[in-house]
């Protein structure tokens, strides 16, 4: 169990739009850190094996999206969707997503996830390195609660999911809240 873990400080290479770059494609290039996403929040952190794939664009990205506004009501800040993936997939998938609401983390080096203990082989699919399917609600830099799918595994032959759904993490914090009352 990671609760309890203070998270790993690693930079990510973010691209961020910026009228100011003008032409077809206006980003520039922003270094974030993992104070700079955590500091002084209470987030949903939720990871997953690629941008564009299927249970990740169909049932566990729009899922937060959609319920956004019922994570805020149960005292979350933000809702971060992490993945080894470049910034430019990233962005590209979030906006083909139409994600306005949650806010996507490129770990493209795999840095972070590594050092979350989540790196897993996944040439199977022909991926590489990739993170597991994972999700933890993180308070001002420290995991508070950790939810892991199981099997955890390189090359693993399934994609469980579950586990770090939308609709577990959204039932801890309503069950925190009333045990809180």
């Amino acid at each position: 169990m990671k609760t309890g873990m203070k998270l790993p400080d690693v930079t990510f290479r973010t691209r961020v739009r910026d009228e100011a770059v003008g032409g077809p494609n206006p980003f520039r290039w922003q270094d974030m850190t993992t104070a700079d996403y955590f500091a002084g929040k209470r987030v949903v952190l939720f990871a997953l094996p690629g941008a564009f794939t299927p249970t990740c664009s169909t049932y566990q990205l729009p899922g937060f999206e959609n319920g956004f506004a019922d994570f805020q009501a149960a005292g979350v800040d933000e809702i971060y969707c992490l993945s080894v993936n470049d910034s430019f997939t990233m962005n590209k998938w979030a906006e083909l997503q139409g994600i306005s609401n949650v806010k996507v983390i490129p770990d493209g080096s795999g840095d972070f996830t590594r050092r979350m203990g989540m790196l897993v082989a996944k040439d199977n699919l022909g991926f590489g390195a990739r993170s597991w399917r994972y999700a933890a609600v993180v308070n001002d830099g420290v995991i508070e609660a950790w939810f892991e799918e199981p099997g955890l595994m390189d090359n693993c032959p399934d994609d469980p999911y579950g586990v770090s759904s939308p609709e577990t993490l959204l039932a801890y914090l309503q069950n925190e809240a009333v045990a809180a009352e």
